[in-house]
Order: C-alpha cells, then sequence, then structure tokens
C-alpha cells in the first residue's frame, strides 16, 4: 500500500476531526454531520480506488 494514501487519509481525517469541533462548538450540528459525511465519501472513494486495483492484480495473477 502507498504510504503516501495512507498520510492522505490520516490528513482529511484530521481537518474533518477539527471543523466538527469547531463546528459543533459553534452550534452548528447538521454542518458538522454533513462535513463527517464528507470526509468519509472522500476516504472511501480513494479505498475503492486502491481496491479495484488490487482485485486487478488478483485476477492478473490466478488468470482469471
Amino acid at each position: 500500500m502507498d504510504v503516501d494514501l495512507i498520510f492522505k487519509i490520516a490528513a482529511i481525517g484530521i481537518i474533518v476531526a477539527v471543523l466538527n469541533q469547531l463546528l459543533i462548538r459553534s452550534g452548528r450540528e447538521e454542518q458538522a454531520m454533513m462535513t463527517t459525511l464528507a470526509g468519509l465519501i472522500v476516504v472511501l472513494m480513494m479505498i475503492i480506488t486502491e481496491i479495484s486495483t488490487l482485485f486487478d492484480t488478483i485476477k492478473s495473477v490466478f488468470d482469471l
């Protein structure tokens, strides 16, 4: 796995956590939830690409 991807995911997590806390403390719980969901979707999109590459590699290794 690419170490850069791990750092990118960690950075997104930190940014989302900070934004989430700022929004909650300013009374914007709905926006905080939307920020969390957006961060989750971004991370899932990044991981799905890697999983797709993994499955393609497995297919080629086993001639599927």
